[in-house]
């Protein structure tokens, strides 16, 4: 099994690691998968909000998956 590249990095990536071992990968993944489209809409309606066209948000979602990895949430 391929370890997560992202594991170990980042300030919550303990928490992430541990949690993903107490409820179990596919339910973590479906977590995960929730927050994330969660967090994609925030950032679509904040877009709406000040008039950003659609290129402006998708570079605000890419920065926001940098941001979570360097965290550590996708570890």
């Amino acid at each position: 099994m391929m370890k997560n590249v992202n594991e170990g990095k980042g300030i919550f990536a303990p928490a992430v690691v541990v949690t993903r071992n107490i409820i179990g990968k596919k339910s973590f993944n479906q977590l995960r998968g929730k927050a994330i489209a969660l967090h994609s809409q925030v950032i679509t309606e904040f877009c709406k909000s000040i008039g950003a066209d659609s290129k402006q948000r998708q570079g605000l979602i890419r920065l926001a998956k940098k941001n979570g990895e360097w965290l550590g949430f996708l570890a």
